[in-house]
């Protein structure tokens, strides 16, 4: 099948945090409206197919920035995927027959304390077509639940394999994969992405300071570059703690791009301190034709396997951490994960103390 090219677009929102799940619902109707502002005038070139909306844009960030109880956030704040606010997303993908990615802190239905940080896909129709449950938090403050936390459990219902933690979906206007946030700060994320044939990633969001200082861009453009496919990675506008709030905090940076499979910038919006998008052009053929025709920059048929498997065979980060015990509050996770790991790099002779 012959994809022709197509605008993507960022969505860069406005965000209330929120207390209670009902709370989703301003937020949700600042999208909608940002959403049509977006497609109107990004369409006028190509027709919009892609709407990328960026972690937290639905709950905020609450639970990581004011140390909430994993359980509590669970029972209060966690949404179904799918539920309503999915249908409500997908009202937006069937309004403008675009596909949408977006992402939220989510319960799983075998799980019911617990929430994890999944991404998910919607086509056109409004059908979620993809659930990605985020791989790599950000250790320090994020309290949600990943596959590797609890890992016999989860190999045993989804099987140790691509799909089981990076799955990708083939659609009309390429085979779409997500790496968010935190994911993409580990080269391990993307290339697991691309092994499993993705052609379109979704990286987002990325917090202030690190944007400010470069880390977010080169970041993605690297993994764009190694792996010859597109990354879209908007990031968050302006934050409101909730919904009563009147402090406007711009804690993202800006920053948001549409990155190209040479790593290129073919999309971007410098500033994210209000609401506002990003656009750019994907063309898929043009990446299939470079990922067949290449000799040397489409490098990922370069892999010496057995090679690197020598980096990995020893474990290093635990794993199971929350197979029994709930994710621990911020002092807590320092003491009993992030000084040990510390530790264990001294330990092995991999980092030096002085």
């Amino acid at each position: 099948m012959t994809i022709k090219p197509y605008t993507a677009v960022g969505l860069i929102p406005t965000v209330r945090g929120i207390r209670v799940r009902a709370d989703i619902k301003h937020n949700l109707t600042h999208l909608k409206s940002l959403s049509k502002a977006a497609s109107w005038l990004s369409r006028l070139d190509l027709p919009v197919r892609l709407i990328a909306i960026p972690e937290g844009a639905l709950q905020g960030f609450n639970d990581e920035v004011l140390d909430v109880d994993h359980e509590e956030f669970a029972k209060t704040c966690a949404i179904d995927i799918p539920g309503w606010e999915t249908d409500v997303l997908g009202g937006i993908a069937r309004e403008y027959n675009s596909f949408i990615i977006a992402q939220a802190k989510a319960k799983h239905p075998d799980w019911p304390n617990r929430f994890f940080n999944c991404g998910f896909i919607i086509d056109p129709t409004g059908e979620v077509i993809l659930v990605h449950y985020k791989v790599s938090p950000l250790f320090p403050v994020e309290h949600s639940v990943c596959p590797h936390d609890i890992y016999d459990w989860w190999i045993n219902k989804y099987g140790n394999n691509l799909d089981a933690f990076w799955p990708v979906v083939e659609t009309e206007i390429g085979r779409l994969g997500i790496m968010m946030a935190n994911e993409g700060s580990y080269p391990e994320n993307a290339r697991a992405l691309a092994l499993n044939g993705a052609e379109v990633v979704y990286r987002a969001s990325y917090p202030h300071p690190a944007t400010g200082n470069d880390i977010y861009e080169i970041q993605s453009r690297a993994r764009a570059l190694d792996n010859n496919m597109y990354v879209i990675a908007p990031n968050m506008g302006t934050y409101y703690l909730h919904g009563g709030a009147d402090t406007p905090i711009d804690t993202f940076g800006g920053k948001s791009y549409l990155i190209d499979y040479k790593g290129q910038i073919v999309g971007k919006q410098e500033y994210g301190g209000v609401s506002t998008y990003l656009g750019g052009v994907i063309n898929i053929q043009a990446l299939r034709d470079h990922r067949n025709r290449a000799q040397w920059d489409n490098w990922i048929k370069d892999i010496r396997t057995e090679l690197y498997q020598l980096l990995y065979k020893d474990p290093i980060y635990p794993k199971n951490l929350y197979l029994k015990n709930k994710p621990m509050r911020h002092d807590e996770y320092k003491k009993e994960v992030i000084d040990k790991q510390i530790k264990l790099m001294h330990d092995r002779g991999i980092w030096s103390k002085k």
